[in-house]
């Protein structure tokens, strides 16, 4: 499954190849001074390039991304957007302005007032949308209706700069049930994470849950309406080798989304995993021009971790210790951009990677269950 979505993604990364300038990057092919930051979706630049989700271990340096800004508790009630940018191509790094950023996609308000709907049209990819702050360690409430179509898919995620992952995901019309995944530096532990799945008590397009995740240096539970469903401890991702602890231990923008998992393009284990092939004449798609989940808020709770003090802005990584785990200091160096570095990036590569940035996390969402 994930070689299939991966050979999807290199498709899709060819077709594109003519309009992207910027180097790749990899763990063999790190970045030029020329051009320091590795992007989430693995290609070389400055500017924008070096905010959230930029790769510290490919960049030029580890500490050439701006800092993971620091955590801080707070909700944000989604029927008020002033602190989402709306447009992420304008984001400069000031998590003190923004609480989230839309990085593709488009926000609806709710017909009824009490969210916002991320939405899907058969003309683009869906719509994601990251916190500005980073979260290390502590409890994240995802209050949420899901998609209701087959070959739709939600999720509400943490993902960490070097792919540390935790999931929630709502494949397709299976409402009545919700699966739980965790990664570590990107790699599926599949005798863990492999169909892992929790029922949900009513009907998850039709009435709001709350989604925990409770994220502790020691275990991680997730919970639904207060309950948990399931915990792994990290004594439990020791590798076969005891050389280390495959557990999600870097600081992770919180991520939610909704994409298209049945259309042509995707291996057939996605979409029988999603419910089938989208219909797009679907009713509910004709008179709303859109699909949607509907996203009512989000209440972040942060670890009370010792080494913080009020001048803190945000975790720097600072390379990788003997055991290959990225290491990561509290550091007071600036995470904004200048409006010189912000322009640096040409609008249509941003555009560009927009679609690629969704078509990766689609081969990493997908290949949950197979």
């Amino acid at each position: 499954m994930i070689r299939n979505n991966l050979y999807l993604l290199g498709a899709v990364l060819f077709s594109l190849s003519p309009l992207i300038k910027a180097q790749t990057c990899n763990s063999t092919s790190l970045c030029p001074a020329s051009a320091p930051c590795c992007s989430e979706y693995g290609y070389c630049g400055s500017g924008s390039y070096c905010l959230g989700g930029c790769e510290p271990l490919y960049s030029f340096k580890s500490t050439s991304c701006r800092p993971n800004p620091i955590c801080q508790s707070q909700e944000t009630n989604f029927s008020d957007l002033r602190r989402v940018q709306l447009n992420g191509t304008k984001y400069d790094g000031n998590a003190t302005a923004y609480d989230w950023v839309v990085n593709t996609g488009t926000l609806v308000p709710s017909p009824s007032g009490d969210g916002v709907r991320l939405t899907l049209r058969e003309s683009d990819q869906g719509t994601k949308i990251s916190s500005t702050r980073y979260v290390h360690y502590g409890s994240i409430d995802f209050v949420l209706q899901s998609s209701k179509w087959n070959g739709v898919v939600t999720a509400a995620i943490t993902m960490s700069d070097v792919k540390d992952e935790i999931d929630w995901e709502f494949p397709g019309a299976a409402t009545d049930k919700v699966q739980t995944n965790y990664w570590f530096l990107g790699v599926a532990n599949y005798s863990a994470t492999q169909g892992a799945s929790s029922d949900i008590s009513s009907d998850s397009s039709s009435n709001f849950h709350t989604y925990t995740f409770d994220w502790q240096e020691d275990y991680m539970n997730w919970m639904i309406d207060g309950q948990v469903v399931r915990t792994v401890l990290k004594t439990d991702t020791l590798s076969d080798d005891g050389s280390q602890y495959k557990y999600p231990s870097t600081p992770s923008r919180i991520q939610l989304s909704i994409w298209p998992a049945g259309i042509s393009t995707s291996a057939q284990g996605t979409i029988d995993w999603a419910g089938g092939m989208i219909d797009w004449t679907d009713p509910d798609y004709v008179s709303n021009g859109y699909f949607w989940n509907t996203l009512q808020s989000v209440k972040i709770s942060c670890a009370n971790e010792q080494d913080q003090s009020n001048t803190t802005t945000g975790w720097a990584y600072q390379g990788n210790d003997t055991q290959g785990i990225p290491i990561v200091d509290v550091t007071n160096a600036s995470t904004l951009l200048s409006a010189g570095e912000l322009a640096s990036v040409p609008v249509k590569n941003k555009q560009v990677l927009g679609v690629v940035g969704i078509l990766f996390v689609f081969a990493l969402s997908g290949i949950t269950l197979f």
